[in-house]
């Protein structure tokens, strides 16, 4: 822990803005360090959407390239109260907090190698609910790290082989060159993000024709793949590599979400090159 703890604290959950979750976290950690150290919050997301372990571990993994090393919270965590274990670790210089379902890992993982792992142990609160793990063990957790509490204080040493681990979403390349594409993400505007990126974009050039397996009897929906949302008229549809430099379907000002009969998170498209340009008609 660089200066024997850390002054930052990031947080990620599908909590969302309501109901006092969020301020609950706040509450904690500013209730153990205070008058101790100086430690900044910094909300990521509380949006993931709820039990979306592996949208929350790539969120995790991606917000690196833009957070300094801290305490990194997680808390998606559909198996609260079961027998899943609240685990702690450190990696690159950072810190990890979240529950043993493998949303902490690509992030840590990201960050360089693994080092101590522990199954955390109830820390510094009078009482403890069991389907409220990141006010009571988590954030209790994170804020003594930032003092600089060693981790084995926090609970026994687990073996980093043992962690639950998600697989890593990614395009399949058929026999035939056409893509598979898993959409993992819908955000607020309606873009829809998918398990691929920049070698996915180059492969299918200027255009690309889309289509659900199940329709593959219809035309499919030609759209062209360019650089930013304005590169199209309005109300039309267009590939893009988003923020997180991942593949998207967008519509400039529209939803992309209600193309192909409508898209969410988990369905599966094919994509291959186009040979006109774009159109909007969902087919």
């Amino acid at each position: 822990m660089p200066g024997g703890g850390y002054d930052l604290v990031t947080f990620v959950t599908d909590y969302g803005p309501s109901g006092g979750f969020v301020g609950a976290l706040h509450a904690v950690v500013d209730a153990v360090v205070a008058g101790r150290r100086a430690v900044r919050i910094v909300d990521l997301d509380h949006e993931i959407p709820r039990h979306d372990v592996l949208l929350g571990a790539l969120r995790m993994e991606r917000s690196l390239a833009y957070t300094r090393p801290g305490v990194h919270v997680g808390v998606v965590d559909p198996g609260v109260g079961g027998s899943r274990r609240g685990i702690a670790l450190t990696s690159g210089g950072r810190a990890f907090v979240g529950p043993d379902n493998g949303l902490l890992l690509l992030a840590a993982e990201a960050a360089g190698e693994l080092g101590e792992v522990v199954a955390l142990e109830p820390v510094g609160l009078p009482a403890r609910s069991r389907t409220f793990d990141g006010r009571d063990l988590f954030a209790p957790a994170a804020a003594e790290l930032a003092l600089g509490r060693a981790l084995s204080d926090l609970g026994p040493p687990l073996d980093p082989a043992g962690l639950v681990r998600l697989e890593r979403p990614g395009a399949v390349r058929h026999p035939d060159g056409t893509l598979e594409l898993l959409v993992v993400q819908v955000d607020g505007f309606g873009n829809v993000q998918f398990a691929a990126g920049t070698a996915e974009v180059e492969s299918l050039g200027p255009s690309a024709r889309l289509w659900r397996e199940a329709a593959a009897a219809r035309e499919p929906l030609v759209v062209p793949v360019a650089g930013t949302f304005g590169d199209v008229d309005e109300n039309r549809p267009l590939l893009l590599l988003d923020s997180d430099l991942a593949l998207a379907l967008s519509v400039n000002r529209g939803r992309a979400d209600e193309l192909l009969g409508g898209l969410e998170v988990g369905d599966r498209i094919l994509a291959a090159p186009g040979r006109h340009e774009g159109r909007l008609e969902d087919r």
